[in-house]
Order: C-alpha cells, then sequence, then structure tokens
C-alpha cells in the first residue's frame, strides 16, 4: 500500500463521505448516529490500508491534541494503579491517549509533570494532588481545563470528584467499635494530604461517638507504605497495651500490618482484628479475607473522565460541567474482625 492513505482514499474504497469516514476514525461515530456498519467497515478498511492520520496537522487546524495529562502520587499503589487504568479506557472511549506521571508523592516532581503536560499541549489534565496548595493547578487551568481526583483543596475553584473518606473512616471504627474491639490502632498514610486528615478526623469522630465505652486508640504512621504498616503495627505490638484491631488506611499498609501480626505469632481475627481501607480483589484470597473501605473508583475515573471531556469541549466558558463531587464509599465484609 501507498504511504499516502488519506481520508479521501478511504473514503473512496468504502463509499462514505470524507465527512462521515473522519467522524469514524476520530471516534465520534456514535456521536453523529453513524451506523454501526458503516463504523466496522471504515475502521477495518483503515486497520488494512495501515492509515495513519497526521495528528501534528490535525493539531494545527483544531488546536487539539486528543491527549490527556494524568498525575498519580504512586502508581505502585494498587488503588492508583486501578484508577488510572479506570480512567485511561473511559478517556480511550472518548478518543483520547492518555500521558501519565507519578508525581511519587513529591510536589516538585508533580510540578514538573504539570508543565510537561502544558508544553506538549495536552488538552485537559486529571491530577491526583499531592501538595498543600492549588495555586500551581488553578493557573494552568487558566488555559488547559483541570478536574482533581481523590484528593481536593477545601477553597479551590477547580472541580474534583473524591471518595467521601470521612464517611468511609467513620463506618469502619463504628464497625470494629460494634464488633467488642477497645482498643484501637489507627495507622495513617501521609499526615499532610487530605484523604489521610478525612480519616483520621472519622476515626476520632467514631471513638468519640463511643464514650463511655472504655475505647482507647492511638493514631500513628507516616506514609501510604506496607513498611510504614509493618513498622507502625510492630512498635503498638511491643508496647504495654497492644491493640485488639488495626485500622489501616489503605491497602499497602495493611500489607505491611498483616506480615508484623503473623511476625508475632498472633492469629486474625482470633488474637487480633485488622481492617483496611481500599478494596481488591486479592482481599478476598487472604486468610482470612479482610474487611474493608471499597472506594468508589470506577464511578471517581468515569465521573472525571466525562466531566473533563465536557470542560473540554465548552472550554474556556465556565460549563455545568465543573463540579465539586463527593462519593461514599461502601463497607465490604471479610472475616478479618
Amino acid at each position: 500500500m501507498t504511504n499516502k492513505e488519506s481520508l479521501q482514499t478511504i473514503s473512496g474504497r468504502t463509499g462514505y463521505s470524507v465527512s462521515t469516514v473522519s467522524r469514524v476514525l476520530s471516534g465520534k461515530g456514535e456521536q453523529y448516529r453513524i451506523s454501526r456498519h458503516a463504523i466496522e467497515t471504515i475502521t477495518r478498511e483503515a486497520r488494512e490500508c495501515n492509515y495513519t492520520p497526521d495528528l501534528i496537522a490535525k493539531g494545527l487546524r483544531t488546536r487539539k491534541t486528543n491527549t490527556i495529562g494524568l498525575t498519580v502520587p504512586s502508581i505502585d499503589n494498587p488503588f492508583f494503579s486501578n484508577l488510572a487504568s479506570i480512567i485511561t479506557n473511559s478517556l480511550r472511549n472518548h478518543g483520547y491517549n492518555i500521558i501519565l506521571a507519578d508525581s511519587m508523592e513529591t510536589e516538585q516532581l508533580e510540578t514538573d509533570a504539570l508543565d510537561s503536560f502544558v508544553s506538549r499541549k495536552v488538552d485537559g489534565i486529571i491530577a491526583v494532588p499531592v501538595g498543600t496548595s492549588p495555586g500551581h493547578l488553578e493557573k494552568i487551568s487558566i488555559s488547559v481545563p483541570v478536574v482533581l481526583i481523590d484528593r481536593y483543596f477545601p477553597d479551590t475553584v477547580l472541580p474534583y470528584v473524591c471518595t467521601d473518606n470521612y464517611y468511609g473512616s467513620l463506618t469502619a471504627t463504628r464497625y470494629l467499635i460494634d464488633k467488642g474491639y477497645r482498643n484501637l490502632l489507627a495507622i495513617q498514610g501521609g499526615p499532610t494530604s487530605m484523604p489521610n486528615r478525612e480519616r483520621v478526623r472519622g476515626f476520632e469522630d467514631g471513638v468519640k461517638e463511643s464514650e463511655g465505652k472504655g475505647i482507647r486508640y492511638s493514631v500513628t504512621g507516616d506514609a501510604f507504605s506496607s513498611e510504614n504498616g509493618y513498622a507502625s503495627t510492630l512498635r503498638a505490638l511491643d508496647s504495654v497495651n497492644p491493640p485488639d484491631a488495626v485500622f489501616a488506611f489503605s491497602t499497602t499498609i495493611m500489607l505491611g500490618a498483616l506480615t508484623a501480626i503473623r511476625e508475632k505469632g498472633l492469629k486474625i481475627p482470633d488474637d487480633i482484628g485488622i481492617i483496611s481501607f481500599d478494596n481488591n480483589r486479592f482481599l478476598d484470597y487472604l486468610d482470612p479475607p479482610i474487611t474493608r473501605i471499597e472506594q468508589p473508583a470506577t464511578q471517581i475515573g468515569r465521573i472525571a473522565s466525562d466531566m473533563l471531556v465536557g470542560m473540554i469541549r465548552d472550554f474556556p466558558s465556565d460549563s455545568c460541567h465543573k463540579s465539586q463531587i463527593f462519593i461514599r464509599p461502601s463497607l465490604v465484609e471479610g472475616r478479618s474482625c
């Protein structure tokens, strides 16, 4: 085949108009109610002739690159890798490609990634922010639509889609107390992150609700990591008053806590209970299956993706697509507490 395949040549061979071919190959076939047969015919012909769109020319014409920048704070964290996968699939359905950056919970790396996105002329940005101020993101949002996920800033004008971390933590704490646990250890992640602060607040309010029941508690830890979970649990178990239940603020923290508990020869839930924030299918295959608070990752990813696409379409107007949304998580019962 010649290397000069174009919308016109595909139009000539398939019998469909150039505009129809263009809409199908840009992922807008369903939007324009083009028949399934036409979409399949055009897509098959483009694949067989190895058609490659001239993205540079298209970008110059439309000032769009069909790319979205996505930042997460730790891609090796199962929650964020799952969330990134959901967003990638959602945006691909809208015809976008993803540039993924791992900020590694570092403000400077996040700033570098955001600036790189802007220099690459991305059409929009979805970010899990790691800083304490929205200033840089708000400045970028003047020229590029931005949606925050998982974390937010209290006074920001930026749209966001987040888990109601306070409700989830309150639910987990009530569950432990209702199960009869009276000496609770909460192992937190990064103390400055918004989700962590809300989980601490929910945990402490849950304990306060049970005033008079003799509840003892402590909050310790400094990172959403298995190392933090292991070290924090080991210290607590070696203390004068060891906990009878552990509330891990993430799956990674929980895995470290499990290691420490087993090293001490303790059985779950006979000797100590454990509950975790975040869900993953592998938790059902642990012995025992872990009780956890499941974040609505699928909803967050899809809603944020749809919101960003709507903002890109209407940008720079203040559209109705910009919202600040909290979604409540749910309790998944295992047999660990």
